[in-house]
């Protein structure tokens, strides 16, 4: 923006601006600076396998200018005009072999909508799915009859029908506009780009952390139900009680609420319960039942009394089930690492379920109403071996069954 200073010598002003005598003082440029977020926000977007495509309306050097700026990777700038001479086909191999990743610089309303349509299509392992996207450009799109009129509404939709088109449409709540806030599915209060990747991440967490959640019910009610009816299938003695039930659901609940919630997210491209996900749940599930029945069939070949069976078998179910916890922590990363992980619910969990069973032994009052009786030492040994023999052949087995879960 040019800036001068007028002088005027007489008494009277000039009617008009012109009749001034002018002096040039110099330049102002004005500037819309990228938020300091935005850079490390894009990197963030790389690193999670998120590719960012800017598609603007500003000019080709202004747009290679802030993509530099905000850390994306481009090797040329596709202009509008080379945009429209471009088929599906030609767009396709032009992003796929020549590295083209940032920018669509003077794209109009059109541009705009046909590119989100091609991107939205476009899957992330190359293939592709063939559909018309009718351009706004297009006078048949546009109900009215001069071109002065057409132009006049496409700026005023601006990006709205885009936003419309797209999966999931995000506006800007402060500087975004009334129509393009209606037609998006996400408004961004701050109007900060980094909210988008903080959005993903926590969509992600929850949706990894689903299917964990609802792996672990499948597979530690397996156990459960099957060592309720066992007992009554063949004339056995009674093992668990209201009581019994109420402890096992009071470990269950705060290991999906919690210990789950608290994890971090690791393929976000797996189905949320797919039929090897069902099966993996039942396989562990149906590994922890056989050996806690094991542990339980053996007790009675003992002859051992009836509260130490039950105190026996449900010590080695409880602790399988903790196994069953360290198991579901991950799908896709060893049993070291998920340890050295921090988890701090899982930490007060295990502590809380470790003091709850030591006080049905060691308090007369909780032994008598869980019905348990004394374990020794040995007994212990073999409550603890059992949760480390699931954690273990577990462990083995998704090493094999890791590429089915994420299917």
């Amino acid at each position: 923006m040019g800036v001068a200073r007028g002088s005027h010598a007489g008494d009277q002003l000039p009617d008009k601006q012109t009749g001034f005598d002018f002096e040039f003082m110099g330049l102002v440029g004005l500037a819309d600076p990228l938020r300091p977020g935005v850079p490390d926000a894009v990197s963030d977007c790389r690193a999670a396998g998120i590719r960012v495509i800017m598609i603007t309306g500003d000019y080709p050097a202004t747009a290679r200018a802030i993509a530099s700026e905000a850390g994306l990777d481009f090797n040329d700038v596709v202009t509008g005009e080379i945009l429209k001479t471009l088929d599906d086909a030609a767009l396709s191999a032009r992003e796929d072999h020549n590295g083209v990743r940032a920018d669509h610089a003077r794209a109009e309303t059109g541009d705009r909508q046909s590119l989100k349509g091609q991107w939205r299509d476009r899957r992330h392992d190359g293939r592709r799915r063939h559909g018309v996207h009718r351009n706004l450009d297009r006078s048949d799109t546009i109900p009215t009859q001069t071109t002065k009129c057409r132009d006049g509404l496409r700026r005023a939709l601006g990006g709205a029908p885009s936003l419309k088109a797209a999966n999931i449409g995000v506006a800007m709540g402060g500087r975004g506009t009334d129509v393009a806030r209606e037609a998006s599915s996400i408004v961004l209060l701050d109007d900060d780009f980094g909210s988008i990747v903080k959005a993903i991440r926590l969509g992600r967490r929850i949706y990894d952390n689903l299917r964990k959640a609802m792996g672990f019910i499948l597979a530690v009610h397996v156990p459960i139900a099957g060592l309720a009816l066992l007992p009554l299938l063949f004339g056995l003695p009674i093992l668990f009680g209201p009581i019994h039930i109420a402890f096992l659901e009071m470990v269950i609940d705060p290991v999906c609420s919690l210990v789950f919630e608290a994890e971090n997210p690791r393929d976000p491209e797996a189905a949320l319960f797919s039929r090897p996900l069902i099966a993996w749940g039942l396989l562990q599930g149906f590994r922890a039942f056989v050996l806690v029945a094991g542990i339980f069939l053996l007790g009675l070949r003992w002859e051992m009394p009836e509260d130490e069976i039950r105190a026996l078998t449900f010590f080695s179910l409880v602790l399988t089930i903790v196994g069953l916890i360290f198991v579901n922590r991950t799908f896709s990363e060893s049993l070291l690492i998920a340890l050295l992980r921090p988890n701090r619910s899982l930490v007060i969990v295990v502590a809380v379920v470790a003091a709850a069973l030591g006080g049905t032994l060691l308090w007369p009052l909780a032994s008598s109403l869980f019905q348990f009786g004394p374990l020794h030492l040995d007994d212990l040994t073999v409550t603890l071996a059992a949760g480390i023999a699931v954690l273990v052949c577990l462990e083995l087995l998704k090493h094999f069954w890791r590429e089915r879960l994420k299917a």
